[in-house]
């Protein structure tokens, strides 16, 4: 008789990459995320359908104009201000929706007559769902590799606020570098300028007082 070759479990081959289809299957809430151009003496509104007893989280930043300052409100179906703040450079705002229907975001600069802003918000709309099926109402403990999924999970959120965090004040920064680039260009061609003149000046003046002892001499010899 032949020894019998041993025989190894096998591990099925998504097995590993079970994490990552959970996380891949994780839904996300409904919203936009935009950065918009916001001209003086101008106001913009968006409009979002949000269901009775849902979650509305709006998250907004001026990037780039003026003060940095935006005026900012929200209206439900019925015309009732739920919201609003002047002249905030960021804010955030929640709201558990008590009337179904369309709600009115706006962003105003009417009381800026010559700068335009750079906006960026990002409107949520709904509760995020649990990353893994029944996760509110089980009693049991969890697994090594569900708990493994939850911290991946709320680690690549904080990746992702951090992103979001960190490119608006790069953003917000290169603008503010240009603007003092700029800045420096004009005075550096000014301070140029009023060289040139002062040098020219000066040459102009000494020339007069060389023409005019000349003159002089010439007037006595004569």
């Amino acid at each position: 008789m032949g020894n019998a070759a041993p025989r190894f479990a096998s591990v099925p081959p998504l097995l590993p990459l079970l994490p990552l289809l959970l996380l891949l299957r994780a839904e996300r809430p409904q919203g936009a995320e935009l950065t918009f151009e916001l001209p003086d003496s101008a106001k913009q509104c968006f409009h979002q359908d949000v269901e009775r007893g849902a979650k509305l989280s709006l998250d907004y930043q001026v990037i780039s104009g003026g003060h940095y300052d935006v005026d900012c409100s929200v209206e439900d179906p019925l015309g009732n201000t739920v919201y609003r703040e002047t002249r905030k450079q960021y804010d955030s705002f929640t709201h558990r929706a008590d009337v179904q229907g369309v709600y009115q975001f706006c962003f105003s600069n009417e009381f800026s007559t010559f700068s335009h802003k750079t906006v960026y918000f990002d409107l949520q709309v709904g509760d995020e769902p649990p990353i893994l099926p029944d996760m509110e109402n089980r009693v049991t403990a969890l697994t090594q590799m569900e708990s493994a999924c939850v911290t991946i999970h709320e680690a690549l959120r904080t990746v992702v606020d951090s992103q979001t965090h960190y490119r608006l004040r790069e953003a917000q920064d290169r603008t503010w570098a240009e603007d003092l680039h700029s800045r420096v260009n004009y005075w550096s061609l000014g301070e140029t300028i009023t060289l040139c003149v002062v040098s020219v000046s000066q040459v102009l003046l000494l020339k007069s007082f060389f023409t005019e002892k000349s003159r002089i001499n010439q007037a006595a010899h004569s």
